[in-house]
């Protein structure tokens, strides 16, 4: 009997290091250093995975620039970004975040550009990176705000809202891109069905996956060879720029600031944090790696630092893509160390304006035919975020009013606009950011409980699984 007892406890005892010791090999897995060729090609499979040039091309668009000046943007923009992975894969949050330019500031931005001039745009921006940076160093309130102001039902909603506010634009731009209407309804519909046969053959076949890794170049790249058969291509700025140019500080100019345009860029941060606080508890899970006060902060700090260099550069604000995430669940490889790469490689792109030149001579139909896809995606992911939450009546209101809000301002005459002052212009002029404004003060007027359920047509309530569900994942709490 007692040699019995001994056994089972030399079992178990082994059974426990074997466990401490698997734990600690998932650790290594997590921070190990892989070699630099294997850290510079998975983390060029991150680069590829980001279509980070499509919001620089979709706000140059806005504001009229030429394929040189689009370039440039698309070049700052590199640069911003590569920068600010490094920072925060590196050093702020040591998590395999790439960062990447934001849709959600562009109408903003385009309004201020387009009113005040580059200079004031890029002033805009200045000032909330600071205070998203302080607010995670050395305040280290970040996490706290967080956790008060975006359950996940408002971000949820505002992931949403994003995606409905910027799908109009989309849309728009093909209409009104220059030449003949029917070709350009036909290059952006050829552009989006090899986006979505890209995207349908890697999840449906495990051997194809890296074919929706690169759904986006693929689509760009056969939109834009059917566009040159139309005469929509023109690679004369290509020719001309230099292989090799260093950037500089300020490409469009010294910053100007004005205060009407800091408030609205200011609140589009927090909106920003929001759609990258998402990405960060994506990483985390694939990962394993916990998010925790501490980490959050640090997330801010790297984040701030990451949009004023934007900003210096002449490029946009930066946030987290979740794309990447899945190129971490694709690979396996959880180190940070392939993103540190990635980051290295973005630096080193943008020192070629013939590269970027090239990008930017994409014809407008291709890249709105790919953009409004995307819209659809950002916006079914905001959708996948509220689908488990009790749709109760608050609920509800809660999703809808941001909704209509969104659509209220965006279909709002542009002559009315302009007569308003220019901070409600600029804020009007942002669908997205009257939307999740909306969501943030609905969840703090509307009260949290209420009795009144969607039933079903026996007269059964509709939410009684998902409250279960809902509350075994948060011990009973809203």
């Amino acid at each position: 009997m007692g040699q019995s007892t001994r056994q089972r406890g030399q079992q178990r005892m082994k059974s426990l290091l074997e466990e401490d010791q698997f734990q600690r090999n998932q650790h290594l897995s997590k921070q190990e250093r892989p070699r630099v060729l294997k850290s510079l090609m998975i983390g060029s499979q991150h680069v590829l995975a980001m279509d980070l040039f499509i919001p620089p091309i979709i706000l140059a668009g806005l504001l009229s620039l030429s394929v040189a000046n689009t370039a440039l943007l698309i070049q700052m923009t590199f640069l911003a970004c590569g920068i600010a992975t490094v920072i925060q894969a590196g050093f702020a949050m040591k998590l395999p975040v790439m960062q990447g330019p934001s849709f959600i500031p562009l109408s903003a931005l385009a309004a201020i550009g387009t009113t005040s001039g580059l200079g004031a745009m890029i002033g805009s921006l200045i000032p909330g990176a600071i205070l998203i940076a302080l607010l995670g160093y050395p305040f280290r309130i970040f996490s706290k705000i967080i956790q008060s102001f975006i359950p996940k039902l408002v971000a949820g909603t505002v992931i949403i809202v994003v995606g409905v506010a910027l799908m109009p634009s989309a849309i728009q731009s093909i209409y009104t891109a220059s030449g003949h209407f029917g070709t350009n309804v036909f290059i952006a519909a050829l552009s989006m069905g090899v986006l979505v046969v890209c995207i349908y053959i890697g999840e449906t076949f495990i051997s194809f996956k890296f074919v929706k890794l690169f759904s986006v170049i693929l689509a760009l790249t056969i939109g834009t060879v059917v566009a040159s058969f139309f005469g929509m291509l023109d690679f004369s700025s290509v020719y001309t720029a230099k292989w090799f140019a260093m950037p500089h500080l300020f490409a469009f100019g010294v910053p100007t600031f004005e205060w009407e345009a800091i408030m609205i860029v200011t609140f589009l941060y927090f909106i920003i944090m929001i759609e990258t606080t998402g990405t960060w508890f994506t990483v985390s899970n694939v990962t394993g790696q916990p998010l925790d006060d501490r980490r959050l902060n640090g997330g801010a700090l790297g984040e701030g630092i990451g949009c004023l260099i934007g900003a210096c550069f002449g490029g946009t604000s930066v946030t987290g893509y979740s794309s990447n995430a899945g190129v971490v669940a694709i690979t396996g490889v959880k180190s940070r160390y392939p993103v540190i790469a990635g980051g290295i490689i973005l630096i080193a792109l943008s020192m070629m304006p013939k590269i970027m030149n090239a990008i930017a001579s994409i014809p407008a139909p291709v890249v709105n035919g790919v953009f409004a896809l995307v819209c659809v995606v950002i916006m079914m992911n905001g959708f996948r975020v509220v689908k488990d939450i009790p749709f109760s009546e608050r609920n509800m209101l809660m999703i809808g009013i941001p909704i209509m809000l969104t659509l209220f301002t965006i279909f709002l005459p542009a002559e009315i606009i302009e007569k308003m002052p220019d901070i409600i212009h600029y804020l009007l002029s942002s669908g997205m950011a009257v939307g999740a404004l909306a969501a943030v003060i609905l969840n703090k007027l509307l009260p949290e409980k209420t009795n009144h359920i969607i039933r079903n047509v026996n007269n059964k309530p509709l939410t009684n699984h998902v409250d279960k569900h809902y509350e075994t994942i948060t011990g009973g709490k809203r």
